[in-house]
């Protein structure tokens, strides 16, 4: 046989053999097509969501949880909840808000530095501790966090000189080391907006001059040093509204010369303020808005 008559067997047998391989492929399993559906995981488990621009809620809300005692429980009466329904009407917005009696039984009821402290970093993790949501477990369910302190916050006496954070003694001085740890706490949840109530003040008929001056002292603080811009905590200056820059809860306000809660009439004034401070969290506007919302 000739070169020519060489080189035509050679491409008729490598013809041949590329028949075979094709056919063999069609029989065997065929490899997947090329999509955009997400593949499995590293484990074998589970597919990996795929990305997308929504938001994590499975109903594209933003869901807000109020944590209070009874000061609180009068401002959202005030009408917190029905501005949100306004709100979301005007703006199309999804923002759904709910409240919460925190702590609750069996844990004792008192909300004070000490006891957030006690729960969120004392006690943090997984599982609740005498029956309370950790930290953990709130930011698990909600996207902003609100809370605050009732008006006893405001029976602050002298320091001792040895600030404790475990200690449930309402010294400035304590305080501080627990807002310190709650602030540290709450970095840990940066992609959840905190708003902290500046402390609910008393009337001059329920305490007296030196504990209230510590008290303002103490919020003062809070304020100016422990308040940090560009973070995830933000502040709603409450004890402003009710004092006017003063040592009291002033009687105009408040539901008795006696009685430190705040009435109807001031709590359907400043409940739109609450609920302002939280959409600038929520918007970006939580270190440039004003700290009253108004």
């Amino acid at each position: 046989m000739n070169r020519h008559g060489s080189w035509c067997v050679y491409i008729v047998l490598l013809a041949l053999a590329a028949a075979t391989i094709l056919a063999s492929g069609c029989q065997g399993t065929a490899s997947p097509p090329v999509t955009d559906q997400p593949g499995p995981t590293d484990s074998g488990g589970t597919a990996s969501p795929p990305v997308t621009d929504e938001p994590e809620s499975p109903d594209g809300a933003v869901h807000i949880l109020f944590l209070h005692h009874s000061t609180g429980g009068v401002i959202w009466e005030g009408g917190v909840s029905d501005w949100f329904d306004d709100y979301n009407a005007t703006h199309g917005t999804k923002y759904q808000i709910e409240e919460r009696a925190y702590p609750d039984e069996p844990y004792a009821w008192e909300n004070y530095p000490y006891d957030y402290w006690n729960l969120w970093v004392a006690h943090a993790g997984d599982r609740p501790f005498m029956k309370q949501d950790t930290l953990e477990m709130l930011t698990q369910h909600y996207d902003v966090i609100v809370w605050k302190h009732c008006f006893p916050v405001s029976d602050v006496e002298p320091d001792g000189g040895a600030p404790d954070v475990s200690s449930q003694v309402k010294t400035v001085e304590n305080y501080q080391v627990q807002y310190e740890a709650l602030k540290e706490k709450m970095h840990q949840f940066p992609d959840t907006p905190f708003l902290v109530w500046t402390g609910a003040a008393q009337v001059a008929g329920a305490t007296n001059e030196a504990n209230a001056q510590r008290a303002r002292d103490f919020f003062d603080w809070v304020k100016s040093s422990w308040d940090e811009r560009a973070d995830n905590i933000y502040l709603w200056d409450f004890r402003e509204l009710e004092t006017e820059g003063g040592l009291y809860l002033l009687d105009r306000y408040a539901a008795s010369s006696t009685d430190s809660h705040p009435n109807e009439t001031f709590a359907a004034r400043v409940a739109p303020l609450l609920a302002q401070r939280i959409v600038d969290a929520i918007e970006g506007r939580g270190d440039s808005g004003s700290l009253t919302g108004e």
